[in-house]
């Protein structure tokens, strides 16, 4: 489980640095890489670029879950860790607008494609590499460390990124400090693979490939379509977390230097305390799931932001303690729903599809909901003049997730083998070959 755990959260937490990165530098990525005049308008292609990287994530999340339900989820993961550390070490090479103009950009969007499309298998399987190796009853606390080691490689960023800020002029980032944190994923992502390496693959896997009577070879398509309701109604309940992560986590920094004035140094410290509160409160939630299950902290996540976002970012504009009590708020509201969605999802779906139903419903959210929040809430301030409307957006999330976790059951301490062994047991009533294999097996768990 030790093995396990360090393999999961240590390489999550380095494809998340690489990734969080472009978030953070955003503003002088937007100097760099596009044509000058048009600050807002800069600043816009480059949130473009991050939401067209995430166009690919649900072909990422079909293609992933395929193969990660068929080779096994270590060899996925040992895929997606190559892939982002050398997307994101590529960035940090790329000449500026003013040396190759036009091709800048282009290439910039090539790297943030590959980025999502190894995203897309990333965050399913290290949270499927727990789910089936924890016991039932810890699932919950050990699953959170998924997120945990997301947020934890989004403050990595953070630091590396507010260190950078105050050690250098602007005039030495913007030319060549913000290629730093870029420049680092080639030798994190290293040891990260290092790590990989020596997992055990899911043993909840490994049973099932060597189980005649599982659906292993369902088709990928096949499996999409048998459980296009749960897939539909996974896609709701995660609009809550694409729309939040992204906004609170990936786009504050930006909203605090644009809209509230702020300088970049005191935006990034302060979403530092957002992603500390974040970190520290997950694992503490996944513990409460265990015990009272997924369903009411979920709900209640929904709830908090549905009621308190807009007078959060009310108090976030009176400035100095006031707003990072307000991100704090934001981010503990976050852990809420973040410290038991992964367990959430991965309690959903049955073995032989629960790769591909976690990785299409994950990154079709994030897509649709997530990796547009930070235009649509730049779009919205600009074309509004409201400077809360982001908060909208949230509370929008949060009503769509709601109405969506109506229409789920609850999941906490179910098997992960549940759906296969009644299965099994289907078909050791009807041929008596399997008798012994129900006797001996199926009766010990």
């Amino acid at each position: 489980m030790k093995q396990v755990l360090a393999g999961s959260a240590y390489g999550n937490m380095i494809e998340w640095f690489d990734y969080a990165s472009y978030g953070y530098l955003a503003t002088i990525i937007a100097t760099v890489f596009f044509a000058p005049g048009n600050e807002t308008a800069a600043l816009l292609n480059t949130f473009a670029v991050f939401a067209l990287s995430f166009l690919i994530r649900p072909i990422g999340g079909m293609v992933w879950g395929h193969y990660g339900d068929r080779i096994g989820r270590k060899k996925i993961l040992i895929l997606t860790m190559c892939m982002m550390s050398l997307s994101t070490f590529a960035i940090g090479l790329i000449p500026s607008y003013e040396s190759i103009g036009i091709l800048a950009p282009i290439l910039l969007l090539v790297c943030r494609i590959v980025q999502g499309f190894s995203a897309s298998g990333e965050y399913a399987g290290a949270s499927l590499m727990i789910a089936e190796h924890a016991p039932k009853k810890k699932r919950g606390l050990l699953v959170s460390m998924v997120p945990a080691s997301t947020a934890a490689g989004m403050l990595l960023g953070a630091v590396v990124t507010s260190i950078l800020q105050f050690s250098l002029t602007a005039e030495a980032l913007a030319s060549w400090g913000w290629r730093i944190p870029f420049l680092l994923s080639l030798p994190l992502g290293a040891i990260g693979l290092v790590i990989r390496l020596k997992m055990e693959d899911s043993p909840v896997f490994n049973e099932m490939n060597e189980d005649e009577s599982s659906e292993k070879q369902l088709g990928m398509l096949e499996g999409i379509k048998k459980y296009k309701g749960k897939i539909l109604i996974a896609l709701g309940v995660i609009c809550l977390n694409a729309v939040g992560f992204y906004i609170i986590l990936s786009y504050m920094p930006t909203y605090l230097t644009t809209v509230l004035k702020f300088d970049s140094l005191q935006s990034t410290l302060i979403t530092i305390f957002t992603l500390f509160t974040y970190v520290v409160m997950l694992p503490i939630v996944g513990k409460i799931t265990d015990r009272f299950g997924r369903k009411p902290v979920l709900m209640t996540a929904c709830i908090l932001f549905i009621l308190f976002t807009y007078p959060i970012f009310m108090l976030m504009s009176m400035g100095g303690a006031f707003t990072i009590i307000s991100m704090i708020l934001l981010g503990a509201i976050l852990a809420c729903n973040d410290g038991v969605l992964a367990t959430f999802l991965s309690e959903m779906f049955p073995t032989e599809v629960r790769y591909s139903g976690f990785g299409v419903s994950f990154n079709a959210g994030n897509a649709v909901f997530g990796g547009t929040a930070p235009y649509v809430a730049t779009f919205l301030v600009a074309a509004s003049g409201n400077d809360f409307a982001p908060a909208f957006y949230l509370m929008a999330g949060a009503l769509i997730a709601l109405f969506s976790l109506l229409k789920t059951k609850e999941t906490v301490n179910i098997s992960l083998n549940n759906v296969k062994q009644k299965k099994r047991k289907s078909v050791v009533s009807k041929q008596s070959k399997y008798t012994k294999y129900k006797e001996s097996v199926i009766g010990d768990r």
